[in-house]
């Protein structure tokens, strides 16, 4: 019987900002999107104040991929260890941890750990996956010093915000409108250049030109992966300058009150262009408000537009 032979690889950084600090950005994997680049989305399957299950899809050597992990949080020791349940080819199996601990200065120096497997444990094989370890490990730990140094507590530059409208005719009809992000431009006012491709069944490349209230453009790119009907999740890979990281979730649901479209969004803000941007004088509270009105009146626009189509697709079905 062929055992298979497990490889490590570490990767540590030190940061200018208390553990604790660190540690509550790794343990809430809900902001992942926003925070880490590779993350796309996280769905949770199961969870509870020491352990947790979810689903994650993150870029990997530049292309989607997606597993389920098991993580058990330590508050106390501050640690996170993970496992996958299932892993993608040429992947095998894959844990780790996560330490963080304390040095003089209100520092911390953070430690990211990996074990793996692989299929075949082809040298190739290997050096691929540890290629990917080695390019997603850095950007993780430098995304989390980006935050935890930015000079500002963490809930003031990390926040998420929720807007959902009822809908008169059915969430498919809806998820389509939000689906076919190609016909945007032609959709929605907001909305004057929109190119979609699909390098995967299910994974979506979206980029856009969007225009702004006070009439400013700005190219964003986004990738989006599409949940039968449900859900969109899309994380922006290309972010106006006032952002760090932005990713949302559009879920559409029927109950017993109708269909609802939801829109939720988390964000990070750049503190540095914030005086760039709004004004000499403004703040990072000042980029808060100016960023949930801005995106909350775009998400506002298309769920208008999405129910509307929503409503016309349900009558030209007959229900």
């Amino acid at each position: 019987m062929r055992t298979e032979r497990e490889h490590h690889t570490e990767h540590r950084l030190v940061v200018a900002a208390p553990p604790r600090v660190l540690y509550g950005l790794v343990a809430d994997v809900t902001a992942w999107p926003a925070v880490f680049g590779p993350s796309v989305h996280v769905r949770h399957l199961d969870r509870s104040e020491r352990e947790e299950r979810f689903e994650l899809w993150a870029t990997v050597n530049g292309a989607v991929s997606t597993w389920t992990s098991r993580r058990t949080l330590d508050p106390g020791g501050l640690r996170v260890t993970f496992d996958r349940e299932v892993s993608a080819p040429p992947i095998a199996s894959m844990g780790g941890e996560w330490r963080f601990r304390a040095l003089p200065g209100n520092r911390c120096e953070v430690v990211l750990l990996h074990r793996f497997t692989t299929t075949d444990d082809d040298p190739g094989t290997v050096g691929w996956v540890t290629a990917a370890l080695d390019r997603n490990s850095p950007e993780e730990l430098a995304a989390l010093a980006r935050v935890a140094q930015s000079g500002h507590p963490v809930e003031d530059v990390v926040f998420s915000f929720t807007d959902a409208r009822a809908l008169s005719g059915s969430a498919a009809g809806a998820y389509e409108f939000v689906a076919r992000a190609d016909l945007w431009a032609e959709r929605l006012p907001h909305v004057s250049r929109a190119v979609l491709s699909e390098p995967a069944p299910g994974v979506q490349d979206l980029e856009l030109d969007t225009v702004t209230a006070d009439g400013s453009r700005h190219t964003t790119r986004s990738v989006r992966v599409c949940g039968e009907g449900e859900w969109i999740a899309y994380k922006q890979v290309v972010t106006p300058e006032l952002l760090h990281g932005h990713s949302g979730l559009w879920t559409f649901t029927e109950g017993p009150e109708g269909a609802l479209v939801t829109s939720r969004h988390t964000v990070v803000i750049n503190p540095g262009a914030v005086g760039t941007v709004l004004g000499a004088g403004k703040t990072v509270a000042d980029a808060k408000v100016f960023v949930r009105n801005a995106l909350g009146r775009n998400s506002a626009t298309t769920m208008s537009s999405a129910a509307a189509f929503a409503a016309e697709h349900s009558a030209r079905s007959g229900f």
